[in-house]
């Protein structure tokens, strides 16, 4: 799973990431999270809007935990039991680095809240990819959706989460995502490689 702040280069990662996985003969299905679902993408919709500004914190986590809880039992599990590596752009850990950590819900609380929530929590790999927020500013798009437009103080902090989590949970790795896309996806394919060489996956 690759995860990080707005702007770190998650989607194109996780696409590259996908299309060499199965270049490598190893059955993969890819999803972003939210979405991929009716349900999930219409929950998308909602979460970011710049319509919605008015939208508390509490609201928001329950969203994408329902979103979530969508994804997991109509596509993900579908894709493992037919043994297939799944990708996600995406999962539980932007919560707990957006609304636990930056939003000040509390990381702990969000993550009994997912555990409540989902039937899995941890990814088998999280790939945090972290770079300045210089950088990922300029890699946004000129129109922004509610989250990416918030200020830069909760950004700030967004990328703290993600780089506690790395701390503090096991199956974290941190790659550095400044420089080109290429070289980028070659340190992620590094980590994935030493992931499946160690047999820590567990399908």
């Amino acid at each position: 799973m690759l995860d990080g702040p707005d702007g770190c280069g998650k989607t194109t990662q996780a696409r590259l990431l996908t299309q060499w996985l199965q270049g490598q003969g190893v059955p993969t299905s890819s999803f972003r999270d939210p979405g991929n679902t009716t349900i999930g993408e219409r929950i998308r919709d909602i979460l970011l809007s710049p319509e919605h500004l008015a939208m508390t914190v509490r609201t928001e986590i329950l969203l994408y935990l329902a979103a979530r809880a969508q994804l997991w039992q109509e596509r993900i599990v579908p894709a493992l039991r037919e043994k297939e590596c799944v990708v996600l752009d995406r999962w539980v850990s932007s919560t707990f680095a957006y609304q636990g950590h930056a939003g000040g819900f509390g990381m702990s609380n969000a993550i009994k809240l997912a555990t409540d929530s989902l039937a899995r929590v941890w990814a088998d790999l999280t790939i945090v990819l972290d770079v300045d927020l210089e950088t990922c500013a300029s890699r946004l798009p000129g129109k922004r959706d509610r989250m990416e437009a918030k200020p830069k103080e909760y950004h700030e902090k967004v990328r703290e989460g993600f780089l506690q989590l790395a701390r503090e949970h096991d199956g974290f790795l941190v790659v550095d995502a400044s420089g080109q896309i290429e070289a980028v996806h070659g340190r992620v394919v590094k980590e994935v490689e030493a992931f499946f060489s160690s047999g820590d996956s567990r399908g």
